[in-house]
């Protein structure tokens, strides 16, 4: 069976302060990434997709389940691989040993069986030469790795992953972009992120979330199209742009709200078409993009 997850009419909320609101979303195999600024609700998202908090309002179905039902929600854990945003570590840890006892929560209680997922995880993360290392003498790249290691156990039908390549090297992002997007021809790989440029390397669609409402969600392609004409080089800032920086050459890259003739115009990024988006005016009454 196809893995799939549906939301209808998602709300989540925090005494007075809402961090969802009618959020609406069909997800099936594939990596969708997830953006949007701090306090958008990826975080609260994730974790309802993961059975952590329940929603205030609406449905969330996980692979064809209730995860408001004890008994379906046991079953969708089972099947689920989470990297949350922080992880504690049990002090004393080894790498293996971590992982090993994050299998037998997942019931793995064949030891040899168990052993070989648990050395399968880290090889997958690059972690193999140092398996018994502790985990509190390794960088925080590596402890990152590890954690996201227990999330891949038992290569799970969904895998929600926040902030997962937080403090990884460029080189190990290379490879866990390899290992994600083998994962997602039958999985589905929900990423948080702030990093674009993984959204754009590894995902085909993307959900933007901005004061808990969903603001953008469909192919990477479409809305880097959708600031075509609208970035440009130039020796200043342009007063008509509605973001400007410097960069390493010393020219400024503009982004505008507008097409602009008569300018150098570059190709633009998911990055320049993200900031668009998160610029543009929105409707008072659904707080969505004005059109």
């Amino acid at each position: 069976m196809t893995a799939s997850i549906s939301l209808r009419g998602v709300g989540r909320s925090f005494g007075a302060t809402r961090a969802l609101a009618g959020v609406e979303l069909d997800l099936e195999p594939g990596v969708i990434g997830l953006l949007g600024p701090n306090g958008a609700g990826k975080t609260t998202l994730l974790r309802l997709l993961a059975t952590a908090l329940p929603p205030s309002q609406g449905t969330v179905r996980v692979l064809g389940r209730d995860p408001a039902v004890p008994a379906e929600r046991t079953d969708i854990r089972r099947r689920l691989g989470y990297l949350p945003q922080e992880i504690g570590f049990p002090r004393g840890f080894t790498a293996f040993a971590f992982v090993d006892y994050i299998a037998l929560l997942k019931e793995w209680t064949e030891p040899a069986a168990r052993h070989a997922e648990v050395r399968r995880v880290l090889d997958q993360v690059g972690l193999s030469d140092v398996t018994t290392k502790r985990i509190r003498a390794m960088s925080g790249g590596q402890r990152r790795r590890v954690a996201l290691a227990q999330a891949l156990l038992g290569s799970p039908p969904v895998l929600i992953l926040d902030e997962p390549t937080t403090g990884v090297d460029p080189e190990q992002r290379v490879t866990l972009r390899t290992v994600l997007a083998e994962i997602a021809r039958t999985s589905i790989v929900v990423l948080s992120t702030h990093q674009t440029e993984d959204v754009a390397a590894l995902c085909e669609r993307v959900v933007v979330l901005d004061q808990g409402r969903i603001r953008y969600d469909g192919q990477v392609t479409e809305l880097v199209r959708q600031a075509a004409d609208r970035v440009w080089l130039a020796d200043q800032p342009d007063p008509a742009a509605t973001v400007s920086w410097r960069t390493g050459t010393g020219r400024y890259r503009n982004v505008a709200a507008h097409a602009r003739d008569g300018v150098e115009h570059v190709e633009p990024s998911l990055e320049d078409a993200y900031l668009l988006l998160q610029g543009a005016p929105r409707n008072p009454e659904t707080e969505e993009v004005a059109p």
